[in-house]
């Protein structure tokens, strides 16, 4: 795996700052981990995130935006599945 990471954001509903504070977030957190990232603009009210070709969050799908430890969660499993993310990490047992 290349360790990347896209983000797909709308560039007519202004989602620019968000995709890229949410990509200086994973770049700080993944340190040394993540190779690549991208951040593709688009229309159509897209945001996506794609960790090593797989989408691992779409808003239209689950019809919000992430909050930042989802983000990092869902990347993680993805790309340092062994990495513990420490007090924004969720617990196995869902607590």
């Amino acid at each position: 795996m290349d360790n990347s990471v896209e983000i797909k954001y709308c560039t007519q509903c202004r989602w620019m700052l968000r995709a890229t504070w949410m990509g200086q977030e994973l770049l700080s957190t993944f340190d040394g981990e993540i190779k690549h990232l991208i951040l593709t603009p688009g229309t159509g009210g897209i945001f996506e995130v794609w960790a090593n070709g797989k989408l691992v969050w779409s808003r239209k799908e689950k019809g919000r935006f992430p909050e930042i430890t989802e983000v990092k969660q869902v990347v993680r499993d993805e790309i340092a599945p062994e990495k513990h993310l420490g007090h924004a990490d969720k617990k196995k047992d869902g607590k």
